[in-house]
């Protein structure tokens, strides 16, 4: 399996956070990789997202309905996403209170065999900026609406 991590301090509580991370709709008016994003958010629910490649041409986007595996209200969410056998992803967002806001963890776990190509410097290189791109989005959001 292979693995992006990041983490971020947003300064707004993690109710804050959990607002905007679980308002699908809105994702295209800030979040840099998940370009658009339409579904329920609850456990199990289904969502049809946009996102943007990190592994295909600069622009390239993929469409998928994906499912939410994690849903616990301001502490987690994450959603997986599966073309059999030849890649399952799993986006995750770990929510902790903090004495300045929350720390935010954002990633990915990725397995099947197109992530059997990605080096631990091409992860670092392709995807990890997309990630940090919209840990400084969300903030940017959080603050925008508070």
């Amino acid at each position: 399996m292979k693995q992006i991590r990041t983490e971020a301090l947003i300064p707004a509580p993690p109710a804050k956070v959990w607002a905007v991370l679980t308002d699908f709709a809105r994702y295209h008016e800030w979040n840099p990789l998940n370009i658009a994003a339409d579904g329920e958010a609850r456990a199990g629910g289904k969502i049809r997202t946009t996102f943007l490649n990190p592994a295909g041409r600069a622009g390239a986007t993929i469409t998928q309905t994906v499912t939410l595996t994690t849903f616990e209200p301001y502490s987690a969410l994450s959603w997986t996403g599966v073309v059999p056998l030849l890649f399952r992803g799993t986006h995750l967002f770990r929510l902790e209170p903090a004495p300045e806001g929350t720390k935010l963890t954002h990633g990915e776990d990725m397995s099947g065999l197109i992530p059997l190509t990605f080096s631990r410097a091409r992860l670092d290189r392709d995807f990890r900026p997309h990630y940090v791109a919209v840990n400084a989005a969300l903030a940017k959001r959080v603050a925008a609406l508070a």
